[in-house]
């Protein structure tokens, strides 16, 4: 129980795209299903009806991911977000139809699951592929890809498109609030498999995971995905006249901690081949843009306050916001000339408003005659920042029932053993 097949080195199957256009929301590279025999693998087990049917459902994946895959990771501006015809959107119902039926294969713990063997493509791992006889392998790269898939549609949605006045590209406020909807899902997505599948799979394949779906890299992209709901929440109420400091604060120092801990479950992890590299920039980017906003807006509280020591504890504060803003700016440099090379789109939101603001607040607080910091000076007299209970949380998403086609099923137990070793 419990054979794999991995393939060290590319040999062709792996595709990667050169350049992937403009990146607002970090998507991993896809990993896309080779072809199963069902009718070799379980014909001898379940009926003709369930055997074409789970070969029907999981052909339409293979064949719309190996088409759309070097699409998918490009980013281009189409009406691919749009209801109805969304390439993404059919792939990810393609996968909701599939998952009842492939279900049925681990329901009980049925032998069933140890009888086929489910090969995917990776990105991020050194291995161009590997293949498990188990059947929450395959459950478990469904939901990846379904949650990579949910990542690209908040990736367009984001993007700044020329509304009809014919001004500067923005992203509408409509826009915003359904990014955020489908981050939320692609979190919940990602919880589940990271509570409710991995613990499926016994100790040793868990360890012989592509890094791809390594627990940690699974942590670090929901936690990307609250933390760039909580950056699309704070953009918001930077427009929002109701809005106070203290919100504005709260919400930067969440999106600080959200990312610190996407980067800690990352740290150790062998991510390689392009995807795993820039994976890692682009946290190291987000982290440090996070805490430049964490501390500006925490600059501006501390400067309130009446005090000799809270001016210069406000001026610390900002002069950090300033020089991890700088930092930033060079993390998103590595991240965008790391292949496949990306894009940044034209500032907006968040990012926008605090680029113009952090340097013009910390200049203007600073006095002339203070003496000039070093970075380490800075960083080192830098007030810490308040901690805050994270409250964004993923949806909570339940694998769903197994489909009534498995209830009709006699399954042939007498000649299921374990797969071949």
């Amino acid at each position: 129980m419990g054979c794999f097949v991995s393939t060290p080195k590319d040999t062709g199957g792996r595709r990667r795209p050169g350049n992937i256009g403009e990146v607002a929301v970090f998507v991993p590279g896809l990993r896309i299903p080779k072809p199963v025999d069902f009718t070799e693998s379980l014909g001898d087990h379940l009926g003709k009806s369930l055997v074409e049917r789970l070969s029907a459902l999981r052909t339409r994946i293979v064949v719309m991911a190996g088409q759309e895959a070097p699409t998918i990771t490009r980013t281009r501006r189409r009406s691919a977000t749009q209801h109805g015809g969304s390439t993404l959107g059919d792939l990810l119902q393609a996968l909701e139809d599939y998952l009842p039926v492939l279900l049925g294969l681990v329901k009980d713990g049925s032998p069933l699951q140890h009888k086929v063997q489910f090969t995917w493509i990776n990105q991020e791992d050194e291995s161009e592929e590997m293949g498990m006889y188990s059947g929450w392998y395959e459950v478990l790269s469904v939901l990846h890809l379904m949650a990579t898939l949910s990542l690209s549609q908040a990736n367009l949605l984001l993007l700044p498109r020329t509304g009809s006045d014919g001004y500067l590209p923005k992203v509408t406020e409509e826009s915003r609030r359904s990014a955020i909807d489908i981050l939320l899902k692609a979190a919940g997505y990602l919880d589940c498999a990271v509570k409710h599948v991995l613990p499926q799979l016994p100790p040793e394949l868990r360890r012989d995971l592509p890094v791809d779906l390594a627990e940690g890299v699974l942590r670090a992209l929901c936690l990307q995905a609250l933390g760039q709901g909580v950056d699309i929440q704070l953009g918001l109420a930077i427009d929002s006249t109701k809005a106070t400091l203290a919100v504005k604060r709260r919400l930067a120092c969440e999106m600080v901690k959200y990312w610190q801990q996407a980067q800690d479950n990352i740290t150790n992890l062998a991510l390689a081949n392009g995807w795993g590299e820039k994976h890692r920039f682009y946290v190291k980017w987000k982290y440090i843009e996070a805490k430049a906003g964490a501390y500006y807006y925490h600059g501006l509280i501390l400067d309130e306050g009446n005090t000799e020591k809270s001016h210069g504890m406000a001026v610390s504060a900002l002069q950090a916001a300033d020089e991890y803003l700088k930092e930033s700016k060079r993390a998103c440099e590595a991240f965008n000339t790391a292949v496949p090379i990306s894009r940044t789109p034209p500032l907006w939101g968040t990012m926008k408003y605090l680029s113009e603001k952090i340097p013009k607040d910390t200049s203007s607080k600073v006095r002339i005659n203070r003496d000039l910091y070093t970075y380490e000076k800075i960083m080192e007299t830098a007030p810490t920042l308040p901690d805050f209970a994270l409250a964004l949380k993923p949806d909570e998403y339940q694998l769903p029932e197994v489909d009534s086609s498995w209830n009709h099923e006699n399954v042939n137990k007498g000649h299921i053993g374990n797969n071949k070793d």
